[in-house]
């Protein structure tokens, strides 16, 4: 399910005004008013940043107990968005797996909250 095309090339300072930051789950609950299955995020990202919230389609892969405690990856400078009766205030990473359900884009150690994707 990869996309065809490539995305046009950007210059490197394009790149770095997408805010990509390393923040833990620390609350994961249904959203049943979303139109497609997800979850409702909470996501500690220190104090820096504080507490953001994310709806999140990955139903198919987790449950909220899985979730609570995962660092995950998200951009935290969009804009908010309303999702349902939520705002979204950050957009969590994933990628497609061969059928189209996200797989989050995690860590593999134990990094300090906030830290920046270069």
């Amino acid at each position: 399910m990869a996309d065809a095309a490539l995305a046009p090339l950007i210059g490197f300072d394009d790149f770095l005004k997408v805010d990509i930051r390393v923040g833990q789950i620390v609350k994961a609950e249904p959203f049943p008013e979303a139109r497609k299955p997800a979850y409702r995020l909470t996501i500690d990202f220190g104090p820096d940043i504080g507490t953001k919230r994310s709806s999140a389609q990955i139903t198919h892969h987790y449950s909220c107990e899985q979730l609570e405690g995962r660092k995950v990856a998200a951009v935290v400078n969009f804009p908010p968005r309303q999702i349902g009766p939520m705002m979204s205030e950050v957009l969590t990473l994933g990628f497609p797996d061969a059928e189209g359900h996200v797989v989050l884009v995690g860590v593999d150690r134990d990094l300090p909250l906030s830290g920046r994707l270069f």
